[in-house]
């Protein structure tokens, strides 16, 4: 199987591309690779485009429209259809699915390994043969639309991208597809419980230990001799937050105890909370707290010498 590690480049070739589009690479069970990457181009190179042939499928999130688009299979044209902006796609990577590139595109490419699927039949002891979908046809899937939306910003900013946040949205994406396309059990329905005490300290302990998020949530499964989604469940069964949710709150519990502090500049404070800079700082904290991180320490601070 081709590594997901290099699906931008592949993609990139796939589509005619100039450069390779940068992606985003998490490893999931039984040690396989899930991918995303964002491919954009208004004036493409025309002609079929290559080949992706894997054991996998491509999960395409179309951002634009793109009308009258000729689609192969197997070395055959079998297929026109009208491409809408929000629509879903899915192929069969073993069917060696094409099209003609002669428009301007946009879309969020995701790659899903068959053996990522394979492992969410293990857990849910629901058999996976092959997803269920129509060559040719889209989807209106607005929880695609929520996950691509939700990783954009960490494609085209990927210095502010918390590793676990993507991470769990990865695994949101692979679980969803399973569900909806695949015959799933529902896998909220699975959980059987939360970790052990011992289990929720020690997760958090190394949480807190890394607030710039560089820990993958395959690394901190790891410990409990976990798969990476039974983890995130049961963290989330445990302390009532996925481990990035969870994350992001300590950041911010650290930010504002070291903004009562009046002489740390807040670039400062920022990468000593674990953001990539200050404007990701202020950005987060805003949208979190509902006033920017100078507001509120003015604010803070202000009562503190009244009170004094």
């Amino acid at each position: 199987m081709a590594q997901a590690s290099t699906f931008g480049h592949r993609v990139g070739q796939y589509m005619h591309m100039r450069d390779a589009p940068p992606s985003l690479v998490i490893r999931s069970l039984r040690g396989s690779e899930l991918a995303v990457t964002e491919t954009h181009d208004d004036n493409p190179a025309p002609g079929l485009s290559g080949s992706l042939a894997d054991e996998a499928y491509l999960v395409s999130l179309k951002l634009q429209d793109y009308p009258a688009c000729e689609l192969w299979k197997d070395g055959k044209s079998v297929a026109k259809a009208d491409v809408k902006a929000g629509t879903t796609w899915l192929y069969d990577l073993r069917q060696d699915p094409r099209y003609i590139v002669d428009k301007p595109f946009h879309s969020i490419q995701f790659y899903l390994p068959r053996l990522v699927l394979d492992g969410i039949s293990a857990e849910s002891r629901t058999r996976i043969n092959d997803l269920a979908f129509g060559f040719g046809s889209g989807y209106d899937d607005s929880v695609m639309r929520h996950i691509g939306g939700a990783l954009l910003d960490g494609l085209r900013r990927p210095e502010e991208a918390s590793r676990l946040f993507i991470d769990h949205m990865m695994l949101a994406f692979s679980a969803h597809i399973a569900q909806a396309y695949g015959g799933v059990e529902r896998l909220t329905k699975l959980t059987r419980g939360g970790l052990a005490p011992w289990q929720v300290k020690r997760a958090c302990e190394r949480l807190e230990s890394d607030l710039g998020g560089k820990l993958s949530l395959d690394q901190i499964a790891a410990e409990f001799d976990l798969s990476v989604d039974h983890f995130s469940r049961a963290f989330r069964v445990s302390t009532g937050f996925p481990p990035h949710q969870w994350l992001l709150r300590q950041r911010l519990k650290a930010a504002k105890q070291l903004m009562t502090l009046r002489d740390l500049p807040l670039a400062e404070i920022a990468i000593s909370a674990g953001f990539a800079h200050q404007s990701h700082f202020t950005r987060v904290f805003s949208a979190a707290v509902g006033v920017s991180p100078a507001v509120w320490r003015r604010e803070m601070l202000g009562v503190h010498e009244g009170e004094a």
